[in-house]
């Protein structure tokens, strides 16, 4: 975490926040309307959480942005391989059941920042967090559901990232959407004992 450590501060995305700072923007327009417009709204409804790594020699250029929250995995709705993949190191009386996660709803990095791994340090940074012992929710699992393109998707792989479901097909399945359409998002997951042993 060299770049984020030793260059910003994280503080949660709130009103002053949002005045003070330089408008936010990674590229993605739907991510950069979501942080500037609906991320304070959605921590209000207590619907997720969004922080900011903001620069801290100017306290006005946020360098990246994510939003938690709260979610779940269900395995009784996964395929059987799936369901033994992602049980396998739980104890035997544990599986079949919900597993605790953490949502990561959505993560960018400013454009001026890009190509400069702040995203896996911001990955990291997230996964450290959950594993922390002072840590205030017990949590197994990031979740992700990430835009099925190949920049986005080859990210998450590279930080250890696996998919949730092994074809689209299936997963559109479980989605209840026809499998002839394209989904516009692919579900992945972070085992975070990968962190802890």
């Amino acid at each position: 975490m060299a770049f984020l450590e030793s260059n910003c501060i994280r503080t949660a995305l709130t009103p002053s926040v949002l005045n003070r700072c330089n408008a936010f923007s990674c590229g993605n327009e739907d991510l950069d309307s979501f942080f500037s417009k609906d991320a304070v709204k959605y921590s209000q409804q207590l619907m997720g959480k969004t922080y900011v790594f903001v620069d801290s020699s100017t306290l006005k250029d946020v360098v990246c942005a994510f939003t938690v929250s709260n979610a779940s995995i269900f395995t009784n709705y996964l395929p059987n391989a799936r369901k033994k993949q992602i049980g396998k190191n739980l104890p035997w009386e544990k599986r079949d059941l919900i597993y605790p996660a953490v949502l990561i709803g959505r993560l960018g990095v400013g454009v001026p920042f890009k190509k400069q791994h702040v995203g896996s340090e911001l990955l990291d940074y997230i996964k450290q967090w959950f594993v922390d012992p002072d840590n205030k929710t017990g949590c197994r699992y990031l979740v992700v559901d990430a835009y099925n393109l190949p920049i986005p998707l080859s990210f998450y792989e590279a930080n250890g990232f696996r998919y949730m479901f092994s074809s689209e097909e299936q997963e559109c399945q479980y989605r209840n959407i026809e499998s002839s359409a394209s989904l516009r998002t692919r579900m992945m997951y972070f085992d975070l004992m990968l962190l802890s042993n």
